[in-house]
């Protein structure tokens, strides 16, 4: 279900979303997502989101990435 606006993607409205929209998503890279899913979580490091392996596809549920912002939110006291 895509929803296009002058040929850009409103990521709002589609709930499971390629590594380019995730990354957009997230504001973050796409290597950072493509790092963590080939190296795992390595130490010094904010593991990345959940993701799903659809065949050779890479995709990410919005809950997952919307789970994994607010896991790694810092609350200053």
């Amino acid at each position: 279900m895509e929803h296009y606006m002058s040929n850009t993607i409103l990521i709002e409205k589609i709930e499971v979303l390629t590594e380019t929209e995730a990354a957009k998503y997230i504001r973050m890279s796409r290597s950072f997502l493509s790092q963590d899913r080939m190296n795992g979580h390595r130490q010094g490091r904010t593991p990345g989101p959940r993701y799903m392996k659809l065949g050779r596809a890479v995709r990410y549920h919005k809950d997952d990435l919307d789970d994994w912002l607010n896991k790694n939110r810092v609350n200053r006291s």
